[in-house]
């Protein structure tokens, strides 16, 4: 699959458990090309865990993706109707979220 040119916005959410494997799905995605926006939700943004803290899930998310994680209402509100993207992935969601 080619993924070149693509905007992805991928929504972390606060399934701490799951962030490892979804770093996995941020590097393939990079990998195919895609240009990924990460977008995180303020608990996953703010939150230390037991699963890690989250200035190092921060760092590692932006290191991927080589771009700034978008976790304020006002960063993430343009990418409405303003800012498209191709494609928008939430992973891990939490149960709330869902």
């Amino acid at each position: 699959m080619n993924l070149e040119g693509k905007r992805v916005g991928f929504v972390i959410t606060g399934s701490f458990c799951m962030f490892r494997k979804t770093f996995d799905e941020l590097k393939k995605l990079v990998k195919l090309g895609a240009k990924v926006v990460p977008i995180m939700s303020e608990n996953s943004y703010t939150l230390d865990t037991k699963f890690g803290k989250a200035e190092d899930f921060r760092n590692e998310i932006e290191e991927i993706t080589k771009t700034k994680i978008l976790h304020t209402i006002q960063e993430v509100e343009p990418l409405g109707l303003k800012d498209m993207l191709d494609i928008m992935v939430v992973a891990p969601a939490s149960g709330n979220t869902i």
